[in-house]
């Protein structure tokens, strides 16, 4: 059997350290272990039933299309999250699937694409300062996973603050391209860390025997954790919602302007025009045809129409 897939792994030592091993224990070990895998490379599925995990569940940890859940089979649990996406070149917003399968002295997770949240974990305990056991272990990865959503949700409302401040000064169809833009990205987190507060209370709940108390009211925590971040992204959108209807309503003033001044000059010049229009006719019979001064007496007319209409205005504090 292939070992393609398998990343690392480590074995905990109860202190807050780990031993990294080659390859995964096969037969009956007294220590609790951490295994690593990428279901992309190599038959994953196989790897996985080849190492006492029941076809169902090695099924659901490679499964291509997952959203956060969390079940309990017997005497295991499977947990699937989402972290966000830090690799170089990637969006944040485009998060990463970590599916966790937590047995009582054996935790394997699976992923695709490279978390550093798991990273993180590992040089912990390599460098002797991580969790003791399999429990504590699944709580510090929940943790991380929410401490890197803290970051991308952090900077999101730190965007949104400087999008309200431009709508006043900036240029409006910029800054609705950008609130547009960063919608979009809320939308795309919100559709993960949501059912990602439910996978975790399911945890909570079901996982009792596999996660002491003490970490199962970290997994609670970390539930609340990611309950506040919807909320905080449901708040973002609102804002951007507001800010794009100021931003509507300054645009649609300044057309409103726009089209006032028009309307004044055309109605300045409608009598003017009309005037013009009469006389130009090219018929027979226009008075003043042949009077030299004709020309200077309705050029003098019209300016007094037209200042007529200006003092119109004025009274009528039209502008």
């Amino acid at each position: 059997m292939s070992d393609d897939c398998f990343v690392f792994g480590l074995r905990l030592d109860g202190e807050g350290g780990g031993v990294e091993i080659s390859e995964a224990p096969s037969g009956v070990d007294e220590a609790q272990h951490w295994l690593h895998l990428d279901y992309s490379i190599g038959d994953a599925e196989s790897w996985l039933i080849g190492r006492g995990v029941e076809h169902m569940l090695a099924e659901s940890l490679v499964r291509t299309d997952t959203r956060p859940r969390a079940f309990k089979v017997g005497d295991c649990a499977v947990v699937v999250l989402r972290g966000v996406n830090l690799n170089p070149g990637a969006d944040p917003e485009d998060m990463v699937s970590l599916r966790m399968l937590i047995e009582p002295d054996r935790l394997i997770t699976v992923r695709q694409r490279r978390l550093l949240s798991a990273q993180d974990v590992r040089q912990t305990l390599q460098n002797g300062r991580g969790p003791k056991d399999v429990s504590s272990l699944v709580a510090t990865l929940i943790e991380r996973l929410a401490d890197r959503v803290a970051d991308v949700v952090d900077g999101i409302e730190e965007q949104m603050a400087v999008f309200e401040d431009q709508a006043e000064v900036g240029s409006a169809a910029e800054v609705r391209q950008a609130v547009t833009a960063l919608r979009r990205q809320v939308a795309v987190v919100r559709r993960y860390l949501a059912p990602q507060r439910d996978a975790l209370e399911n945890l909570y709940r079901s996982a009792r025997g596999l996660l002491n108390d003490e970490d199962a009211f970290a997994v609670r925590e970390q539930a609340d954790r990611i309950t506040r971040y919807v909320e905080d992204l449901d708040l973002v959108r609102e804002r951007a919602l507001v800010v794009q209807e100021e931003l509507l309503n300054r645009i649609a003033q300044e057309q409103n302007a726009r089209m006032y001044v028009l309307s004044v000059v055309a109605a300045i010049f409608l009598p003017i025009t009309f005037i013009t229009g009469l006389f130009g006719m090219n018929v027979a019979g226009l008075p003043g045809t042949e009077e030299e001064l004709s020309f200077w007496a309705v050029s003098g007319i019209m300016a007094v129409i037209s200042l007529a209409v200006v003092a119109l205005f004025w009274i009528k504090r039209w502008f």
